[in-house]
């Protein structure tokens, strides 16, 4: 046991490395100077026609370090990141990217674990329902409505949300965490404010959520009530129910947890495109506002985050695995 998670850890050491060295080089092969842009930018919205823009730029280059050689850039941002150290902001500074990062990762978490939860609870038991053949009919009919709901980019939910909701009926506010006007304060109020806001973006994740669970388990029960275990059960004569529950269920559980827990690992980088387009001030948005801005400190601080999440998911779901199922043991 202690062999294999030693070899786990390991894996999910050079997990760490190589995800991490991909995320330092690749947004320094965008064409193009942030700094300067940045700094242009910031002249503009100023309307300062005197504002040296070359001798700002030289000036912070050397402040952040881009000026020394590629190797010497590599070497410190990993010593930086060991002391979970991200520097400042390019395009905000003096901003620091660790201060960015945890103002916007409650926003994430907070709706994005609510419509995994959801769209996991809902699909899971559904999935189960349409694989078991004393099931009501009505339930069996949704198939074809679920395979078509899981096929739809869940961005395009959105979409469709925004046009219904926001636009034709007005009912709900068409993006943000809050209403610029609202103080947020713990009250009542604010909680109710905020949950409005993030009514649409989680119900586009949860529609396409259900589809995919309510599917995936649909098919994982079909293989599991196959099993010579299913058919001595009911050879037994056990109740309808205990078979549904303890030796279908239980069994089809297994991927599903696996899923689920990838996608808890996930959470805060698979909401980028939703957050993009609802404008909520999540992680995502964080990320999409760095790459345009090519905000080297803040994309390699916001995603060394979400592969470390996502990274420790993967080990932990592995580690656990013995617990869910006594027929796992930690050897080959």
């Amino acid at each position: 046991m202690l062999r294999y998670i030693g070899q786990r850890f390991l894996q999910f050491l050079l997990i760490i490395f190589i995800a991490n060295s991909l995320t330092f080089l690749l947004p320094r092969l965008i064409s193009g100077d942030p700094i300067q842009e940045a700094m242009q930018v910031k002249a503009a919205a100023a309307g300062n026609q005197n504002f040296d823009i070359q001798a700002w730029v030289k000036t912070y280059t050397e402040r952040f370090g881009l000026n020394q050689p590629l190797w010497r850039q590599y070497l410190n941002y990993w010593w930086d990141l060991v002391h979970l150290d991200f520097g400042f902001s390019l395009f905000d500074y003096p901003a620091t990217v660790i201060s960015e990062i945890k103002a916007a990762i409650p926003w994430t978490i907070g709706f994005m674990s609510v419509a995994i939860v959801l769209a996991f609870v809902v699909g899971t038991a559904l999935g189960a329902l349409l694989a078991w053949p004393n099931s009501p009919r009505f339930i069996q009919a949704l198939v074809p409505v679920l395979m078509v709901i899981s096929a739809i980019p869940f961005y395009l939910f959105g979409l469709a949300l925004i046009w219904i909701f926001a636009v034709e009926l007005r009912v709900l506010p068409p993006g943000g965490a809050y209403d610029p006007t609202l103080i947020l304060r713990p009250d009542w109020k604010t909680a109710l404010n905020i949950f409005q806001h993030a009514i649409l973006p989680a119900s586009a994740l949860v529609l396409f959520g259900v589809g995919s669970w309510a599917l995936g388990m649909r098919a994982t029960m079909v293989n599991i009530l196959g099993e010579d275990y299913i058919t001595f059960a009911q050879a037994k004569g056990l109740p309808e129910r205990s078979i549904f529950l303890r030796y279908g269920v239980r069994n089809a559980l297994l991927p599903q947890i696996t899923g689920l827990a990838i996608s808890f690992g996930l959470i805060l980088g698979s909401g980028v495109i939703i957050e993009a387009i609802f404008s909520y001030p999540g992680i995502g948005s964080l990320v999409f506002r760095a790459i345009n801005a090519k905000d080297y400190f803040v994309i390699n601080g916001t995603v060394a985050i979400m592969v470390l999440t996502a990274a420790s998911a993967l080990l932990i779901v592995d580690l656990i695995y013995p617990l869910i199922d006594p027929r796992i043991r930690f050897s080959k």
